[in-house]
């Protein structure tokens, strides 16, 4: 098909941020470069062109009924003035939205970034028979209208299952790095007469993503600090963890931009992800994974099954129990101590980002999905 640039597609969202990294420079950016007129309708946004995307902004009310109600209204409205060919949508909150697009004679498709069914099962202030009762609800709600999109994109290949019964496409593209973005020729170094190494956790910080035990990893070890990058949710949780035993060796910066990361990957022995055995996490891949071994430094994951395969089938880092500070603190030491077995594993992380875990070979899924749909 000859793209062209009257072909009108807009992506949808109503919880993410106008830059978020999947959203608007991996798969808007990818597809305006591909030739298609791209907008990206989102909630809290300035109007503007970025990088060839269409920023179209709405009133986002910061409330959760206002969001999943007044938000998402004033979402559907944009997309109506806009009239786009293709509506590419990432909140689940926009189902009722897509359908009614869907209804008006529009192309569908509906990323699924996460599994909230999973996610559900694992909201513990929720009572157990509830919480598989609303599980079950959500997921068969999701399926009757997923069913009627034009396409479904996940994630991951984990969430694809979900959705292969269905008579529709659905095409797994993967949050991989993009290529040589966080590569670091040379590590930072640290004043000449210092002994200090560092390693790093950059991402999301609450409970679940194993902080607490990271931390009191941290306590075990002389001479290595934690930076830690990331907004903690819920806030409370930070003081929680600045009283934990451990956190005089961290550094926390708090949320950094993008081009900082560069930065602490450069500093740092190794790139810590550590997530608690939930649901959820079980079968995720962690974006900030592939970014550690995209900047060519060792990993520290938890030892799930998919994880292993990733980190150990490609000798570029150890795993372990998530809940054992002893187990993580060893694992630190020996980066720390093993300078050419570290050396080892970094090289090999960047060279399996290199030939298969990258955004360019990602997008070419998206590209192909977009011909389907509009060749059929």
């Amino acid at each position: 098909m000859e793209i062209k640039k009257d072909i009108k597609i807009c992506h949808l969202t109503s919880a993410h941020p106008p830059y978020d990294i999947r959203i608007f420079h991996k798969e808007s950016v990818s597809l305006a470069e591909y030739g298609y007129n791209v907008s990206l309708i989102c909630a809290g946004a300035e109007n503007e062109i970025k990088n060839g995307v269409h920023i179209l902004g709405v009133k986002k009310n910061n409330s959760r009924f206002g969001r999943m109600f007044i938000t998402v209204w004033r979402v559907y409205k944009k997309a109506l003035e806009l009239d786009a060919e293709l509506y590419h949508f990432h909140d689940p909150e926009l189902m009722l939205v897509a359908l009614l697009l869907k209804q008006k004679g529009k192309k569908v498709i509906y990323d699924v970034h996460e599994d909230v069914p999973k996610q559900i099962l694992n909201k513990h202030w929720i009572s157990k028979p509830m919480r598989l009762f609303i599980s079950a609800i959500y997921k068969k709600s999701e399926n009757f209208c997923a069913a009627r999109f034009s396409a479904v994109v996940t994630a991951t290949p984990s969430i694809k299952i979900r959705f292969t019964d269905f008579k529709i496409p659905a095409y797994t593209v993967n949050n991989f790095p993009f290529l040589n973005e966080l590569k670091t020729e040379k590590k930072i170094s640290s004043k000449d007469n210092s002994t200090i190494k560092y390693v790093c956790y950059l991402g999301g910080i609450s409970e679940v993503r194993g902080l607490t035990y990271l931390i009191k990893a941290m306590a075990l070890l002389d001479n290595c600090k934690l930076i830690m990058a990331g907004k903690c949710s819920p806030e409370n949780y930070l003081s929680e963890l600045q009283n934990t035993e451990g956190w005089h060796n961290i550094i926390y910066k708090g949320l950094v931009q993008r081009g900082e990361l560069s930065e602490i990957l450069a500093q740092s022995e190794a790139g810590i992800v550590t997530f608690l055995p939930i649901p959820n996490h079980i079968d995720a891949q962690p974006n900030k994974m592939f970014e550690y071994m995209s900047s060519g430094i060792p990993v520290i994951s938890s030892d799930f099954p998919l994880w292993k395969e990733i980190i150990l089938g490609n000798n570029c880092g150890m795993c372990v129990e998530p809940t054992n500070p002893k187990a993580i603190a060893e694992a630190i030491q020996y980066i720390i101590d093993n300078t050419e077995r570290a050396k080892e594993m970094g090289n090999n992380g960047l060279k399996s980002v290199t030939e298969k875990y990258n955004w360019e070979r990602e997008k070419v899924k998206l590209f192909d999905l977009y011909n389907q749909i509009f060749n059929s």
